[in-house]
């Protein structure tokens, strides 16, 4: 399971860092990312994606999964089966 957004495109990143001593060491800094099933009325069924937080507030703000996706320039990813 990757640890990328499927709305936001969100995923790792990669930083520094720096000590008092100004001493840089490498770190990351991961997304929010959870695995959560939404509801989509055009299908008729649940779709389970990698969501980050931001992702949930946009669907919620959009009105659904389908106008997220569509304002993100998106697709539902496919199915596996």
């Amino acid at each position: 399971m990757s640890k990328k957004c499927a709305i936001t495109g969100r995923k790792t990143t990669f930083g520094r860092n720096v000590s008092f001593s100004k001493r840089r060491t490498s770190r990351t800094f991961k997304a929010n990312v959870q695995s959560h099933r939404i509801w989509v009325p055009e299908l008729n069924q649940y779709v389970r994606l990698n969501v980050s937080a931001n992702g949930l507030r946009t669907i919620s703000k959009k009105g659904g999964l389908q106008a997220a996706l569509k304002s993100t320039g998106r697709s539902l990813p496919k199915s596996k089966s």
